[in-house]
């Protein structure tokens, strides 16, 4: 993608890294939601713990299986630096936790073209990819088969790049779009 990737053209930002882990041990998600900081729980609504942190500012939901899904985080070494940090505010709680399993499990990415598009000549040309319903959501939903990326773009030109599972997909994804959304400038 690096060298199909023309310099004039705008240039993805990663908006969001969802990863999960394992903390290896049970939790009592009502004795952690009260003695942990930063903390939300009401079963009633979900049934996982929801804790915050500001640096990496990141959101984490805790599971009383001992797995934890961070998300919010801008890059892959925040993320396992925002799992790392929720696992020691859980461990001064009194768990043996361990952080094991981590895995990137979505990068979500941002462009703006500059340029409004042509959303139903887009959605008549790549029908097969497509869909495209202005009266239930406002975006043409793009579903790209190399790479496995969902694109979502609309007619102000702002498109957001989800799926991917590798922030070199959310690129490839890109260089792949936006010579078609060129096509469909207004």
């Amino acid at each position: 993608w690096q060298a199909r990737l023309n310099p004039l053209w705008p240039v993805p930002q990663i908006q969001n890294v969802v990863a999960t882990a394992n903390l290896a041990c049970r939790l009592d998600l009502n004795h952690l939601s009260q003695h942990a900081r930063n903390v939300e729980f009401n079963r009633n609504k979900f049934h996982a713990v929801i804790m915050r942190i500001r640096d990496p500012r990141t959101t984490t939901l805790v599971f009383a299986s001992g797995r934890i899904v961070i998300t919010g985080a801008r890059s892959t070494e925040s993320a396992h630096l925002a799992g790392r940090r929720h696992a020691r505010a859980i461990q001064k709680c009194g768990y043996q936790t361990r952080f094991r399993d981590f895995q990137v499990q979505n990068f979500v990415g941002s462009a703006v073209c500059g340029f409004g598009v042509r959303l139903e000549g887009l959605a008549h040309q790549y029908y097969r990819s497509t869909s495209f319903e202005p009266e239930i959501f406002p975006g043409l939903v793009f579903r790209m088969v190399n790479p496995r990326v969902v694109c979502l773009v609309f007619a102000n030109g702002k498109v957001v790049l989800t799926g991917a599972k590798s922030r070199d997909m959310v690129f490839e994804a890109w260089v792949n779009l936006f010579p078609m959304l060129l096509d469909y400038k207004l």
